[in-house]
This record gives C-alpha cells, structure tokens and sequence, in this order.
C-alpha cells in the first residue's frame, strides 16, 4: 500500500508545482511609474510632429489652396472690372461708337496711389502660366496685405505707367507664394498689370541680389541717388534665397506700352513679344 501511494503523491505534487510555475510565469508586470523626464519626452514629441505637420501643410498643401484662392480672387477682381466697364458704355450716349482695334497703345492712365490694403491691381505673368493672376495693393504689410490679398505696393513709389518706379514686393514661399518663380524671368518676358483702366505691359530686363537694407533699389531710378527720372520701371522684389531672409532678389522691367480697355486684353498676355 505505502509503496503504490508513494508514487501517486510524488505526481500530484510535480502537477501542483508546475501549476504554480505556470501562474507565477502569468503574473502581470508591475506598471512603471509615469516620471516627469518621460512625460516631457512624449510631450516634445508630439510637439515635434505637429509642428512637421504644420511646417508641410505651410510649405506644399496650404500653398495649393492658397495660391488657387488668389488665382480665383484676381480673376473675379477682373471680371468685375470689365463688367463695370461694359455697364459704363451701355449707359453711355457714346455706346455706339466703335470700339478700338486689338492691341491698341494710349497714353498710360496714371491712377491715384491706393491706401493700404485697397487693391487696385491684377498682375499677370505668362512665364508662370496662363492662369497666373495675383491681386495688387497698398502697402507691403504681411498681416493687412502680402498674407491675405498676394502682391503689395511700396507706398511712395509710382504707380503703374507713370515715370519713375512702380516697387512691389510679394511672397517668394507660403501663402500662395506670388513671387515663388521670379528667377525663371527671361529676358523680355511681359508682365502686365492690369487695373480697372487698361493693360500696362512691362517688359523683363534683369535680377540682382541685394541686402534687405538696399532701399536704393526703390528710388525713382533704381540704384542712382538723386537721379531724375526719364523712364518707366517696375521693381518687383522677394527673399533669397527660399526659405530665408538673408538677402533680397530683384526683378527689374521697363514700361513697354499701356492698353486701354476698350480695345481689349493686350497680346502681351499670352506671352506675345
């Protein structure tokens, strides 16, 4: 009997040893204790991917959207531009008169300067592509002007056609970026501007790098102190390089003819020589 029990309990007691083994193997881990170094690593992590997130949605999927809502605002400031000019005539004694040939050139119309963030202007650049349009207005401010509406004029240099120097100044990267391919220029590329009277039509001459501080760049005659002016300029200027505000690029053009708007959109537009 004690010899056939011996083994039956030997059994029963390497089973219940194994159980144990097997319940103390499943026991849970002890939960580490939440520290403030580990707290403030998840935070700075997320901190670092939101602000990724914002960085691209800046730089590529905020630019698209925002460079389409310009696009959409410059081409319905032009529409109403031309409609105002449509209702004018045909409630004009004059309405019957013939309207003038296609590409015809005037005297330039030289408008009052605007106040700050009154658009005045709708600047066009076939070598940035056919549905380029970008408003124009007063002031280079980036909260009232350069964010929100696209190219800003310099208060206190000329305005479209007149002599001197019309200086403008957009966006190179984000919002829209206006100015983003403004070293692409060839030589003789028009840039026109388009107001409520007409077509102005500039044509590219060259770039040049400056300091920020290098406001000669807006004098009458860019880069002469005290020189008289006796021709048309356009300045258009932006950061350099991308993403940066070391330096400044700039764009000059010369004033090649002015449009009226009853003869209709210039050739220029398309990119005509």
């Amino acid at each position: 009997m004690d010899d056939a029990a011996t083994p039956a309990g030997a059994g029963a007691d390497a089973a219940g040893s194994r159980s144990r083994t097997r319940r103390r193997a499943r026991a849970p881990k002890p939960r580490r204790r939440a520290t403030f170094v580990g707290v403030l690593g998840e935070l700075l992590i997320t901190a670092g991917v939101v602000t990724l997130l914002y960085v691209g949605w800046q730089l590529w999927i905020g630019d698209i959207i925002y460079g389409a809502e310009r696009e959409a605002q410059a081409q319905e400031q032009s529409e109403l531009w031309q409609q105002q000019y449509e209702d004018e005539i045909a409630a004009s004694p004059e309405a019957t008169e013939t309207p003038a040939p296609a590409d015809t050139t005037a005297e330039p119309v030289i408008a009052a300067e605007p106040d700050d963030a009154e658009i005045f202007g709708v600047m066009h650049i076939p070598r940035f592509g056919p549905d380029y349009r970008v408003n124009i207005a007063g002031g280079i401010t980036r909260a009232r002007t350069l964010d929100p509406i696209g190219i800003g004029h310099y208060p206190g240099t000329q305005m479209p056609g007149d002599v001197g120097n019309v200086a403008l100044a957009a966006h190179r990267t984000t919002w829209g970026k206006p100015f983003n391919r403004i070293a692409d220029l060839h030589v003789g590329d028009p840039v026109v501007i388009e107001t409520a009277d007409g077509w102005y039509t500039y044509r590219f001459r060259t770039l040049e790098y400056v300091q920020p501080s290098a406001v000669e760049v807006l004098l009458p005659v860019p880069q002469q102190t005290g020189v008289e002016a006796n021709g048309r300029y356009l300045t258009m200027t932006s950061c350099s390089p991308m993403y940066s505000l070391a330096e400044r690029i700039v764009a000059y053009s010369v004033f090649d003819f002015f449009t009226p708007r009853s003869a209709g959109p210039p050739s220029s537009l398309n990119g005509a020589a």
